[in-house]
């Protein structure tokens, strides 16, 4: 295709759309992975789209849930699920106001700030506005309480979109787990278990009104983690063994070539030998362990090999033989454990392709409970003995995580990849402003309703979606993410050029357990691109 030859060839910045089955709200995202750097992480904001007359009086809600499933969806009866929520932010949509701030007071804020509903170190059932997640020393960074301002993205959606959209903006905080999730067996139903995270917007009167199915919209994200640039000791250990009635010791050194990598790259494996004993090494043994922490109420580890390689090449090592030197490599994929049960995975957008877990990156030893789920790699080297001795092993420890992510510079385009096949509404007037939310989550009564009622009604979730691979593209490891650009008063002024919206539709998939790939390879290439000014449709 060639560049430069129409303004929708541009690069542009992806956008996600969602509307309700009714089509009166929907829900533009700006992206749906983001990214925790440890120092800070990048804020969920969006869009909510409203028809005022539907709505009414009504009020429109945004929550972010992160919870915890621990058990399988079809063992929930008689309203017992097993899952804990972790965190609960929420905020009115609308109405809303849009005060001025600055000298000039022509920048926009959001007067209506997200809330704290409820966390998981809570020992109380009533909710305390504005506190940040966990009770560690990095408490604030946690939620801003105060008025934000609206990002570059949210004012050209809200310029496109007219006086009928409104913005929302939740910020997570530090301490706040990652998403992962347990690979499930081949005859398993339902939603795994694993931390997973929703933004759902909806239409009530209040708090306490029963959510409905037909005028919400709900959205899985996932939050992810990558290791900070910092320089790390060279992984290295000896392992010395003595042996019962035989003179000498068998001396195995292992080193890594460094200790953070990123998901798809080769881990190299320097072994020594030093064989000062009289026992014959007939071959060595390589895996990569990913080790699993399941911090809920009592500690269970499960452990999950997903790289191993065996050599008898250069062997066996006699006895009396020293300097032996080989380096062997090592390439954790997921592609090579499709059908392992308990893998730990980066949280899965239903059927978009993922990774494998990274490693949990804990800055606060104290609040391990509310990571849920803690995962660790470790490279295991066994050298195998001759009939009547044990082997040698040793463990080392390496940190896999994504790549730091790239700031998007080329965002003059908007790409809307549309997440429902209903159409958005066409509203064309708002109401005054209101308070934001302060109930606890003892007041919510769909939070029992996310894995319970709708698993016993047989309804589809409303993110069982697939994304075309001609936007996402097959997974290319290690290319990191993007983050978007920051906010700048520069930047700004380049509203009156850059705000073509270019659609790209996808179809929800309502599937079952054993045709999802099918179904999947049929729906997930259809695609529409709209030109600008479309989006009222």
């Amino acid at each position: 295709m060639e560049t430069g030859s129409s303004p929708t060839q541009k690069q542009g910045t992806r956008v996600f759309k969602k509307s309700s089955p009714n089509g009166k709200i929907t829900t533009y995202l700006c992206k749906r992975d983001f990214i925790d750097s440890l120092t800070h992480c990048d804020p969920i904001e969006g869009v909510v789209l409203i028809d005022p007359e539907y709505v009414r009086d009504r009020k429109v809600f945004t929550h972010v849930l992160a919870a915890f499933r621990y058990g399988r969806e079809d063992l929930d009866v008689l309203g017992l699920t097993f899952r804990k929520d972790l965190y609960l932010a929420s905020t009115q949509v609308y109405p809303c106001v849009h005060g001025s701030a600055g000298e000039n007071g022509g920048e926009q804020t959001l007067v209506n700030p997200p809330v704290i509903v409820a966390t998981t170190t809570m020992r109380e059932s009533k909710a305390t506005p504005g506190r940040s997640f966990g009770s560690g020393s990095r408490t604030d960074d946690g939620i801003e309480a105060g008025p934000q301002r609206l990002t570059r993205l949210q004012e050209r959606l809200m310029k496109k979109l007219g006086t009928n959209a409104f913005p929302f903006y939740f910020k997570l905080p530090p301490d706040a787990p990652a998403s992962v999730m347990l690979q499930p067996g081949p005859n398993e139903n339902g939603k795994p278990c694993g931390v997973d995270y929703e933004l759902r917007t909806y239409v009530a009167d209040g708090t306490d009104d029963k959510l409905q199915k037909r005028n919400s919209v709900r959205l899985a994200i996932r939050k992810l983690t990558y290791a900070p640039e910092e320089a790390a000791p060279q992984p290295s250990a000896v392992v010395v063994k003595d042996f019962l009635m035989s003179p000498g010791s068998l001396r195995l050194e292992v080193s890594l070539d460094k200790e953070k990598y990123y998901h798809g790259e080769s881990i190299a494996v320097n072994v020594l030998v030093d064989n000062n004993s009289n026992k014959t090494v007939k071959k060595v043994k390589l895996s990569v362990i990913q080790v699993t922490d399941i911090t809920l109420f009592s500690r269970a580890l499960h452990q999950c090999t997903v790289d191993e390689t065996e050599a008898e090449e250069s062997f066996p090592i006699l006895p009396s033989q020293t300097g032996w030197c080989k380096v062997y490599r090592l390439r954790p994929l997921l592609s090579n454990n499709r059908h392992k049960r308990g893998l730990a995975l980066d949280g899965k957008l239903k059927h978009e392709d993922t990774n494998l877990a990274s490693s949990t990156i804990i800055c606060n030893p104290q609040q391990k409970e509310n990571l849920g789920m803690i995962v660790q790699y470790r490279v295991k080297i066994r050298l195998v003995l001759g009939f009547g001795a044990s082997d040698v092993s040793l463990e080392l420890p390496f940190t896999l995580t994504h790549p730091k992510p790239i700031v998007d510079l080329e965002d003059n385009v908007l790409k809307i990849d549309e997440l429902e096949d209903h159409p958005a509404a066409s509203p064309d007037s708002f109401s005054p402003s209101s308070s934001p939310v302060t109930e606890p989550i003892a007041n919510f009564p769909f939070i029992p309703d996310l894995s319970g009622t709708e698993a016993a009604n047989g309804s589809s979730s409303a993110d069982l979606i697939t994304l075309g691979g001609d936007v996402i593209g097959a997974y290319r490891p290690p290319t990191p993410p993007v983050r978007s650009q920051p906010v700048s008063s520069h930047s700004e002024r380049r509203l009156e050029d850059d705000d073509d919206l270019i659609f790209e539709d996808f179809a929800r998939l309502r599937l079952k357990a054993s045709d999802f790939s099918a179904a999947e390879h049929d729906t997930g290439r259809e695609s529409l691109a709209m030109a600008s000014g479309d989006i009222a449709s």
